[in-house]
């Protein structure tokens, strides 16, 4: 969702430079659309940097048997990097 949003932001930024010609007293229109800009590029490599540590993953499998009953016992251990 953050890559949408960042391409988003930098698209509405883009229009607001380069495709509007309006003159506004109290804004001005250029320097929003640039300040949009960046936040869409920022928030669009922050996603695609949390996108790549999610899908980082960590499985452990151990074998053993148990000295006692003789029996052999399996173990697993799952973990995955969520932000």
């Amino acid at each position: 969702m953050s890559i949408g949003l960042g391409i988003f932001l930098f698209v509405v930024g883009a229009i607001l430079v380069w495709a509007l010609n309006i003159q506004v007293d109290w804004i001005d229109l250029d320097l929003v659309g640039y300040i949009l800009m960046g936040a869409g590029a920022l928030i669009f490599v922050l996603g695609l940097v949390l996108l790549t540590r999610r899908r980082s993953s960590i499985s452990t499998t151990r074998s053993a048997v148990d000295p006692v009953s003789g029996e052999r016992t399996v173990q697993q251990e799952r973990s995955i990097d969520d932000v």
